[in-house]
Order: C-alpha cells, then structure tokens, then sequence
C-alpha cells in the first residue's frame, strides 16, 4: 500500500506523465493585472497569472525531455532557463491558475514524447522522370510566350 507518509514529496509533486514529475518549488506565480474585457473590476483586480517554471534548476526531468522542451518553449524560455506562461483567458485567479499550469504541463508532456526516427528514402525512377517530363512541359509553355517572329513591332 503506498502511502503520502512514505514519501515525503508526494504532495509537492505534479505529475507531467506515468514516470515524470515536476516539483512545486521549481514553480512561481506572480498575479498581474489582466488586459480585455472585465468592466470595472479589470483595473483593481489583478487576476492575470504569470507562470515561471524553473527548467534549467529542475532535477526531475531526463536531460533529454529538458532539451526537447527548451525548443517547444522557443520565445517564452528566459536567458535564465526559466519557462514563462502568461494566462489571462479567464476572470478569476484560480482558472487562470489552472490554466497556466495545465499549459505547462501539456508542453512538458509533448516534450517527455521521443520524435520518430527520419528514415532516408529516395526517388522512385518513375517519380524522378515525371518530375523531368513537368519540367520540360513548363519549359514549352515559356518558350511559347516568347516573341511571336512579326516584324510589325
């Protein structure tokens, strides 16, 4: 039987798949006043999450996932390793929160996914004459626009 009292970090773990977790501490929120629609509440209430994902500190995740989610992270990966998500979707913090969080959670998942292996093919020879025959054919085709040989010009 397992138990949360086995193990210690049980509850500061977010499981990302079967195998793989990411610890609450390598997480930061800041709450950020929320651009859009919202009436009168939009400029008191600051309900906008900024998620910070510490991926350079983590220790949890394969270096392999790591890499893989520095490219899916592109523009919102810090100089400092840090992913930035920005959710501001919904009018209450605790939505935003989920949201900002399961984002996170879905580009460490598609990260933790190893692409398939390219297998290097080559050009049938019927496909290599088919492309020949459309060159030749789009040759004529410009050769016709040519001057028509009238000397009335």
């Amino acid at each position: 039987m397992t138990d949360s009292r086995e193990d210690p970090f049980a509850a500061s773990r977010i499981s990302v798949t079967g195998r793989l977790f990411i610890l609450k501490d390598d997480i930061t929120e800041d709450f950020i006043r929320a651009s859009g629609p919202g009436g009168q509440n939009v400029n008191k209430v600051s309900t906008a999450v900024q998620l910070r994902f510490n991926l350079a500190g983590n220790e949890t995740l394969p270096q392999e996932v790591k890499a893989r989610a520095e490219k899916l992270a592109g523009s919102r990966l810090t100089l400092q390793g840090e992913i930035v998500l920005q959710a501001d979707r919904h009018r209450t913090r605790e939505r935003n929160r989920e949201d900002a969080l399961e984002r996170l959670l879905d580009l460490l998942r598609r990260a933790s996914e190893k692409p398939k292996p390219r297998k290097a093919t080559r050009p049938t020879l019927a496909s290599k004459r088919r492309r020949l025959d459309a060159k030749k054919q789009r040759g004529q085709v410009k050769k016709l626009r040519g001057r028509t040989g009238r000397g009335d010009d």
